[in-house]
């Protein structure tokens, strides 16, 4: 948010960082909760926000993202209500998605254009279609999601292999038990770690645009087949290249914790990254929704 924000009743002028074209405001450290009207936030410095006493413009805001060590009032809460303002705790750089249902934005675009071209089986395939050629870099030929998820298959082991060599890492395939997931060997144990951050942070993306999780083009059985659709658009970018080089420092360093190593690194990784507005930026391009909330013209 690019002004500065007057503060009522006495309060100071304030920037509130890491707040984008997307709506999103990210808090940490620190307490929201209303005075005399005026949302505030009092915290003390973060990677998200320096020490202050904010005056939070929740008019303008589409969804308030408060990290750990945060506190909310129940005024702040029926404020945002009132006002259709989201509020999702999160873990550090959206590693993790803590909400409660309903969520959804005050426009319906985004939803409604996922919901029509679900509900027609070639535009759902052309939407799969689209999601392999990102990854891939090209449109791919084939109609057959069996054959895509094939090919997209053969290409995730390569890139496992890739990488474990170049992170030195013994690499014997993605094997896990789901029953034992302590039991898998270091490499597949981060895969699974990170997987779920950027699940979550893909979470994020899907509320903060109104979109269905239930409907997904790729999978399907899942209630949040759409987060886990986007998610995987970026396991070769994000997911694998960050497991395998913390699982590196793990083998190297046994006193390491695994999990806390992995989602510190990936907090980072996403806030320098700008993951999450990438990922709603790529939503609103394969749903044919434009920035403003209007459907996009299709060609």
């Amino acid at each position: 948010m690019g002004g500065l924000l007057a503060g009522r009743l006495g309060l100071a002028q304030a920037r509130i960082p890491h707040v984008d074209r997307h709506g999103l405001v990210w808090l940490s450290r620190g307490r929201l909760f209303v005075e005399d009207g005026t949302l505030r936030f009092v915290c003390t410095e973060s990677a998200e926000i320096q020490a202050g006493d904010y005056a939070i413009p929740y008019q303008r805001v589409s969804l308030i993202l408060l990290g750990p060590g945060s506190t909310v009032s129940h005024d702040a809460l029926r404020i945002l209500a009132r006002h259709g303002t989201l509020l999702a705790a999160v873990g550090e750089g959206g590693t993790k998605f803590y909400t409660a249902p309903p969520m959804g934005q005050g426009r319906s675009e985004v939803a409604r254009a996922q919901a029509r071209i679900w509900a027609d089986d070639n535009l759902r395939l052309d939407i799969a279609r689209k999601m392999y050629a990102f990854r891939f870099g090209r449109i791919l030929p084939h109609r057959d999601i069996a054959v895509l998820r094939g090919i997209e298959g053969a290409r995730m082991k390569e890139i496992y292999r890739v990488e474990a060599d170049r992170h030195r890492l013994p690499w014997q395939g993605r094997r896990y038990d789901r029953s034992r997931p302590e039991g898998a060997d270091i490499p597949n144990q981060a895969i699974n770690h990170v997987a779920t951050f950027v699940e979550c942070a893909a979470d994020v993306a899907v509320a903060a645009v109104g979109a269905l999780p239930p409907l997904g083009f790729i999978h399907e059985d899942s209630s949040n087949a759409f987060t886990l659709d986007i998610a995987d658009l970026y396991r070769a970018e994000v997911t694998i290249p960050l497991a395998f080089r913390v699982g590196r420092r793990v083998c190297d360093n046994p006193n390491l914790d695994l999990e806390r190593t992995l989602r510190k690194e990936a907090a980072m990784e996403f806030r320098r990254g700008k993951l999450i507005p990438k990922m709603i930026d790529r939503i609103k391009e394969l749903l044919g929704v434009d920035d403003i909330g209007s459907d996009a013209q299709r060609e």
